[in-house]
């Protein structure tokens, strides 16, 4: 008879792997059948039976399960890849795999009014970040180089974005990421497809697009590290998601928001001709400005024209010559007059000058009498006998020896 409590494993003794497997498969029995909650990633039916896989809503965590004949057969709903459920299960280890498996013995979706209701808490979680701001919305540029686009791979989003955006921009280049967009694969791919574009320095703006869905295969697009992600990003980011019911929380984290693919393009690019058009238009604004300004600068010069300065330029001259004439004719007159004037003061002066003069009384006979230092001779005491004398008479000068004087003479 078998010990039912064998001793503890030991280096010694150890448990046999049948004995450890057969231990975890009793703790696991133990549970019963317990209530989880979990998204659809495999759901594959062979033999009326379901065989499909259960992955956790936040961490890295999966489980296979299986349904029944019996029990899918009660199923009143459609299950597929992607389904956010709750199920009631009975865990089961398998002891000859080492495996440990979910049978399932009731499962239906989560109710929308739950999802809605962690989606409104993440949403006022972001915001109360600042992460739904306008003040962190980013202009688009007028006309990006190169558009970096995440979508499904052969997707009618990515053939809209790209067909109506060359369409407008022929000259446009893509630089497109392919991700899956919805299921247990579709938030952490749509990410990593935001960070690689980002990180490109030729791309000017990213376009998250999907062509609409039910509002649980959007669920990804409000997933928190989508979300982050975007918010992090510094390439201006657009979220078209074609669904307007059920908009996900990346329409209020992007830079813009498109209803479409469609739109998304429409809005992200100018469009070729209406940019030609407007070009056109403003040459003719140009031209009938600069016709306008010619017109009224023609008048202008027409009416300057007509001002008697200009109509008759060579009458100005001739009556700026007869003033000149005048003038000259006067100034010569006071020219002359003048002269007449100091001609005839200087005269005056002359005679009283010559009245004044000393030559006037040589002239009547007198002369005037020097010593050789030329000191004039008043008294005969100042000449004694043999004294050099100078003369000045009217007609010129003469050098005398003076006799001393008379009255030393008699």
């Amino acid at each position: 008879m078998a010990d039912a409590s064998p001793a503890p494993a030991t280096r010694e003794q150890p448990w046999p792997v049948a004995l450890m497997s057969q231990k975890i498969r009793d703790w696991i029995d133990r549970l019963g059948q317990i209530w989880i909650e979990g998204e659809i990633t495999q759901w594959q039916v062979r033999g009326g039976h379901v065989y499909g896989r259960l992955r956790d809503l936040e961490q890295d965590a999966t489980v296979s399960f299986t349904v029944w004949r019996s029990v899918a057969q009660r199923l009143t709903s459609d299950f597929a890849q992607g389904d956010r459920v709750i199920a009631l299960v009975k865990p089961n280890f398998w002891v000859k795999g080492g495996s440990l498996t979910v049978q399932v013995f009731d499962i239906s979706h989560v109710g929308v009014g739950e999802l809605l209701e962690r989606l409104e808490r993440l949403r006022a979680k972001l915001q109360g970040e600042g992460l739904f701001d306008a003040s962190r919305k980013r202009r688009l540029p007028f006309l990006p180089h190169r558009i970096g686009l995440v979508t499904g791979r052969d997707s009618d989003a990515e053939k809209d974005v790209i067909r109506n955006a060359t369409l407008r921009w022929p000259g446009v280049q893509f630089r497109v990421r392919h991700s899956a967009v919805q299921g247990d694969r579709a938030a952490s791919e749509v990410a990593a497809a935001i960070v690689a574009l980002d990180e490109d320095p030729e791309v000017d703006v990213i376009v998250v697009a999907r062509g609409g869905g039910d509002f649980l295969h959007l669920l990804p697009f409000s997933d928190e590290q989508v979300l982050r992600t975007a918010a992090a990003a510094r390439t201006p980011i657009v979220s078209a998601i074609g669904h307007e019911a059920d908009r996900p929380l990346l329409d209020e984290i992007a830079d813009l928001r498109a209803s479409t693919p469609t739109d998304a393009a429409k809005r992200i690019v100018p469009d070729v001709g209406e940019e030609l058009a407007g070009i056109d238009q403003a040459r003719g604004r140009l031209t009938t400005r600069l016709g306008h300004m010619l017109t009224a600068e023609t008048e202008r010069l027409v009416q300057l024209r007509m001002r008697p300065a200009l109509a008759d330029p060579e009458r100005i001259v001739d009556q700026r010559a007869e003033e000149l004439v005048r003038w000259i004719s006067r100034g010569t007159e006071l020219a002359d007059r003048a002269v007449e004037d100091r001609e005839r003061s200087l005269a005056e002066d002359r005679f009283r000058l010559s009245a004044l003069s000393p030559k006037s009384t040589l002239e009547r006979g007198y002369a005037i009498a020097q010593l050789d230092d030329g000191s004039v001779l008043r008294d005969p005491t100042q000449a004694p006998s043999g004294a050099g004398l100078r003369l000045s008479l009217a007609g010129g000068r003469l050098s005398a020896v003076s006799e001393g004087s008379a009255h030393d003479a008699g």
